[in-house]
């Protein structure tokens, strides 16, 4: 069996170190990972939110110009007679 020294001690040392940094990378990434996964479905929201907000503006446009229709119609007597 070999002896061990301290400069072999020291290799393995540094192998260790040079893993772990590798091991911080990875970690780090996967951070970023969970933290772009977890803005996406807020982002989604977000839309989701703005269309129908969107919807509910054309909506209230199309009602008040269904309004403003019927008095036109009624100011000049362009009502149908009722069909029975």
């Amino acid at each position: 069996m070999s002896e061990v020294t301290p400069e072999l001690t020291f290799e393995v040392l540094k192998s260790v170190q040079a893993r772990l940094a590798q091991v911080d990378g990875k970690i780090d990434e996967m951070k970023q990972e969970i933290l772009a996964l977890r803005t996406s479905p807020n982002a989604a929201r977000q839309d989701v939110t703005s269309v129908f907000q969107e919807i509910a503006a054309v909506h209230a446009t199309l009602v008040r110009h269904e309004g403003r229709l019927e008095r036109i119609e009624r100011r000049l007597e362009l009502n149908e007679a009722p069909v029975r």
